[in-house]
């Protein structure tokens, strides 16, 4: 009996941990599981040495723009911490020097997009269709 129970105990640990991870990827619009995401980005970000965190917030009204037009990052694992607090649906992309990367779209909630950056300038934006041609877009410079 107590072989099985300490058996147990293990598996039982295992299960509770794959569902916890498994709610925060599946659950995007709330924002602790949005916000344990970008902890342990973050956290990772900083372990590998150089690069930089980064806050990005889409218009709270649901207006096609980003709260910043440029951005300034240390080359290195640069993380956006992407916010879209609107019902109006966005995502952030991230393209330059052989690199595109981007977020899922989403709305009410957040997101984290981690890449590694050269020094260089980069574009970002919306990718939804025709955000970016509204002007939902700007410059990152990773020095």
């Amino acid at each position: 009996m107590t072989r099985t129970s300490w058996l147990a105990v293990p598996a039982l640990a295992v299960a509770l941990g794959v569902a916890g991870c498994g709610g925060s990827s599946n659950d995007n619009s709330g924002s602790s599981g949005s916000s344990g995401a970008s902890t342990s980005s973050s956290s990772s970000t900083s372990s590998s040495g150089g690069g930089s965190s980064i806050k990005l917030a889409a218009d709270p009204g649901g207006a096609l723009a980003f709260d910043k037009k440029t951005l300034t990052a240390k080359a290195g694992n640069v993380t956006i911490d992407f916010t879209n607090d609107s019902s109006t649906p966005h995502a952030v992309e991230i393209e330059g020097h052989g690199v595109e990367k981007e977020t899922k779209v989403f709305t009410k909630g957040s997101a984290t997009l981690t890449a590694k950056l050269k020094p260089g300038k980069y574009e970002f934006y919306c990718p939804v269709d025709g955000h970016r041609q509204a002007g939902m877009e700007g410059t990152l410079t990773v020095n």
